[in-house]
């Protein structure tokens, strides 16, 4: 049987059906706006993401038997708060992954529950990005909203109530919403009773694969899937990516280069970093854990360079020369490692993993009159790359050590780029053939779940092929160096970061 992968994304539902040998069949991607109505905060209303599904579950019907669709795996951005009421409708926009208003309610919530006891339940601190914060802050600024509350929900459950009228999540989706207790994997009544929030408001959690529900007579009405079809748990998005990217044993550890940059790591038992710098989440794979690090200006920092440092490339590149991006790495390729010297720090946008600073800003140093943009080029790729194994670094400290990390996301494209992450990890890095991110992962978790695979372990392996390798090369050394100079350039910077924000925040208040 076919299975149907669902992505409820910030910006677009993904769709994909998927054959029971791994095969993308049909991808659908129908897209919608959020909003940003203040300062640091970002909403949908989270009706646009019901049509959207509507409107790529159609799509991948056409011309096909619907009674061919064994089942259907949700994944989704994570965080987010949609509030309902006793009928079950949308009490307020929800609130999304990347709004950070709540952060009084962050500190706030943090001494009720205590820090020491917040990283112990639900192995992470309370960030603003996480469900339970955007709660406190309704209690606080909207408390007839608050007052109506019967069920709070995630994204992706949102469209599965839509789909089923059950509620359900699902363990590694509800890791990111500072209420579950990670270690044992169900909803921490401590946490609750400590806030004074009903357990009542939270859906039913299970592991990723099982069945939770089924497609009601209503929606089969509005998709065209036939009443019955089974709705199988899912996963957040990052770890149906990492599912859908075959990371789904320890020792294997997953670095995604898009505009942000995540590194992954399956964990067979439940760690926490004592600071936590990491975070620590249930895994998608049914009784694992994962652990994460994330970095804001992964790819991004890259583009930012050639937007704003680079633009006769871009020039050239619009008037139908070379592609931008393949001219600078083509001037870097031509530098030696270590840039001559010239360390480039991507706090671009703050960051998160390990300095949890959005007060961190780039930087270029060491810069002298030899260095010209086929240095800073490369420099921006080490920096990025010596940011990344920041992450790997945390990691290996609490005993995981990858035998092999697997590549994805735009900078993949770089040749250059490969090759140096391989050298500054000191690890085989692998891309695999599966391109399709978390609607993948939540398509095989669906296989799964419905029984055409026997574990995601099984799936991973008859889905997942590795499709390139790349081994560490005699740049170890050097960038090793390199690595330890970096490390030392945050902490020595820390202050003044913090100072000219001051100074910059007063000025732009005046």
């Amino acid at each position: 049987m076919n299975t149907i992968g669902l992505d409820i994304g910030t910006s677009s539902v993904k769709a994909l059906l998927v054959s029971p040998t791994g095969e993308v069949l049909k991808v659908s991607s129908p897209e919608y706006p959020f909003q940003n109505p203040q300062p640091l905060w970002a909403e949908t209303n989270p009706e646009v993401w019901w049509e959207a599904t509507q409107q790529a579950i159609h799509s991948l019907l056409e011309n096909k038997d619907p009674h061919s669709i064994g089942g259907i795996g949700l994944t989704g951005q994570m965080h987010g708060l949609v509030a309902l009421d006793g009928k079950g409708d949308v009490l307020r926009p929800c609130i999304m992954w990347n709004d950070q208003r709540s952060f009084a309610e962050c500190k706030e919530m943090t001494s009720v529950i205590g820090k020491e006891d917040v990283l112990r339940i639900t192995g992470n601190p309370v960030l603003a990005g996480f469900t339970a914060p955007k709660i406190l802050w309704i209690q606080k600024n909207e408390p007839e909203v608050f007052a109506k509350i019967d069920k709070i929900v995630l994204p992706k459950d949102y469209i599965r109530y839509k789909l089923t009228g059950e509620f359900f999540t699902d363990v590694s989706d509800a890791s990111g919403m500072s209420l579950l207790n990670v270690g044992s994997r169900s909803w921490s009544e401590e946490i609750m009773d400590a806030l004074g929030w009903p357990k009542e408001w939270l859906a039913e959690v299970t592991e990723s694969t099982e069945v939770s529900s089924k497609i009601s007579k209503t929606a089969s009405v509005l998709t065209g899937l036939p009443a019955g079809t089974p709705v199988v748990a899912g996963g957040g998005d990052c770890a149906a990516q990492a599912v859908g990217s075959s990371i789904v044993e320890e020792g294997k550890v997953s670095v995604t280069l898009g505009t942000s940059g995540v590194v992954f790591a399956q964990s067979d038992e439940y760690r926490v970093e004592p600071k936590g710098k990491l975070h620590s989440f249930c895994h998608a794979v049914p009784g694992k854990w994962h652990m994460m690090g994330v970095m804001l200006s992964a790819a991004g920092s890259f583009q930012w360079f050639k937007n704003e440092l680079a633009k006769d490339h871009s020039r050239i590149e619009e008037e139908g020369g070379a592609n931008a991006y393949d001219s600078l790495t083509n001037q870097a390729s031509d530098i030696k490692p270590g840039s001559e010297g010239c360390i480039f720090l991507p706090y671009l946008s703050g960051e998160r993993t390990p300095h949890p600073d959005p007060h961190a800003r780039g930087a270029f140093i060491g810069l002298s009159l030899r260095h010209g943009i086929g240095h800073m080029a490369r420099s921006v790729l080490e920096g990025v790359s010596f940011g990344l194994n920041d992450s790997l670094t945390l990691m290996r400290g609490l005993g995981i050590n990858p035998s092999n990390i697997i590549l994805s996301g735009g900078g993949t494209s770089s040749s250059l780029w490969k090759q140096m992450l391989s050298d500054i990890f000191q690890s085989e890095c692998t891309l695999v053939n599966a391109k399709e991110g978390a609607a993948y992962g939540a398509a095989l978790l669906a296989s799964v779940g419905i029984g055409v695979q026997k574990t995601v372990e099984q799936a991973s392996k008859n889905w997942i092929r590795e499709t390139e390798n790349i081994s560490p090369g005699k740049n170890v050394n050097t960038y090793n160096e390199f690595y330890s100079h970096y490390r030392n350039l945050y902490p020595s910077l820390k202050d003044h970061f913090h100072l000219i924000s001051q100074i910059t925040e007063k000025g732009e208040g005046e």
